[in-house]
């Protein structure tokens, strides 16, 4: 109930903050454009390229649209204009592809995604700064590194009582309060989390109690993700996208996200817990019967061909000695490839569902064989 609280009265405030800031405008700006973030946020370029006049210049747009509670929204083109006074702290979010009754429609559609760590969102912003104040005096570093620390109490704040992290905070219902593994969301907060409290070098002006409170939510956060290894007929499997966050259960997302196992997120969860340090005998169970279920559950001899452009789109072939591949989802009940569609209805066949969606989501992945790989190495080393 402190942490209901807390998320009602960060979202009073962040609300309150733009409505004053309104009061006394003729016009509202208009909201910022719709645009990949990561684009707009390189966090692969040399390290001189952060002191220049472009990398700084993107680390004040970032910094000028930080939402009062210390997040970031999604979808952000952060090397255009500077948030002006007024305008809206994210872009709109709603989905282009709306149907009555759809799980994806917001609570409020002027209120959607106001802080959030799904499509990369706030640790892709946290990093940039990081690495811009890293690249700069000290005295100009200032203002970067203060909304860097304002994202490490926001990141604290938002996280469960579980230990897992909701994909939007302050919480806006839905499946967007559900703990959230898919794209990476929790693992990327984690591992942010984890080089703070490690102190490595472009992170290490973080006081020492906000590294400790940083590594007391890394542990915390490694609980929760192995007492959620969904566990089939006595034997652990794989991760599900999501979670009810009271039940800890699997849960679905939008219409054609069923509740599921999930095998490309897992496979991320295995190569973060292979990169655990010491790993206790609860991680190195959970490693061994998630790589069992991958290897079990490889697909071969079939192949996803054509595209957007193709008359019939993607759609899946029989092609001997094709694979691995690994479906993006699997049943909860026995375990076999399953597809959804914005209809909500679910298909054991990708073939079967309508073209829209063969074509605008990724219904099989490899990401599993990278995870058998590094097991390889890593049972070498003596962990199993």
């Amino acid at each position: 109930m402190a942490y209901l609280k807390r998320s009602e009265d960060q979202e009073a405030m962040d609300r309150n903050s733009l409505a004053a800031e309104r009061k006394h405008l003729t016009a509202i700006p208009p909201e910022p454009a719709l645009s990949p973030s990561a684009r707009s946020i390189p966090l692969d370029r040399e390290a001189s390229w952060y002191a220049g006049t472009e990398a700084r210049h993107i680390a004040d747009v970032i910094v000028s649209f930080q939402i009062p509670s210390g997040g970031w929204g999604k979808n952000m083109n952060m090397a255009g204009p500077l948030r002006q006074p007024g305008e809206s702290y994210v872009t709109n979010n709603a989905n282009r592809f709306p149907s009555p009754g759809d799980f994806d429609a917001a609570r409020d559609p002027n209120w959607h995604y106001v802080g959030t760590i799904d499509n990369d969102a706030t640790t892709t912003e946290m990093w940039f700064l990081a690495k811009v104040q890293a690249s700069i005096s000290h005295a100009d570093g200032e203002p970067y590194r203060a909304a860097f620390l304002r994202g490490v109490n926001y990141l604290l704040a938002a996280q469960y009582p579980n230990g897992g992290w909701p994909q939007v905070w302050p919480l806006e219902g839905g499946y967007h309060d559900a703990i959230t593994f898919n794209d990476d969301a929790m693992y990327n907060v984690m591992e942010l989390l984890t080089a703070i409290s490690d102190g490595k070098p472009e992170v290490n002006f973080v006081s020492l109690a906000l590294r400790t409170k940083s590594a007391k939510a890394v542990a915390h956060g490694n609980h929760c993700i192995l007492t959620t290894q969904v566990v089939l007929r006595g034997h652990k499997t794989v991760w599900g996208q999501q979670y009810d966050p009271l039940t800890l259960q699997p849960v679905a997302a939008r219409n054609y996200e069923p509740a599921s196992l999930c095998s490309e997120e897992s496979a991320d969860l295995l190569m973060y817990l292979m990169s655990l340090q010491d790993p206790s005998e609860q991680v190195r169970s959970a490693v061994n019967a998630g790589i069992a279920w991958l290897r079990e559950h490889a697909i071969y001899n079939e192949a996803v061909i054509g595209g957007r452009n193709t008359p019939d789109g993607r759609h899946v072939i029989e092609k001997q000695g094709a694979g691995p591949i690994w479906a993006r989802f699997y049943s909860l009940q026995n375990e076999r490839p399953i597809f959804g569609d914005r209809d909500k209805t679910i298909h054991d066949d990708m073939n079967e569902i309508s073209l829209e969606r063969r074509n605008g989501y990724a219904w099989f992945n490899s990401e599993p064989e990278k995870a058998i790989q590094k097991y390889q190495d890593w049972a070498f080393k003596g962990q199993t």
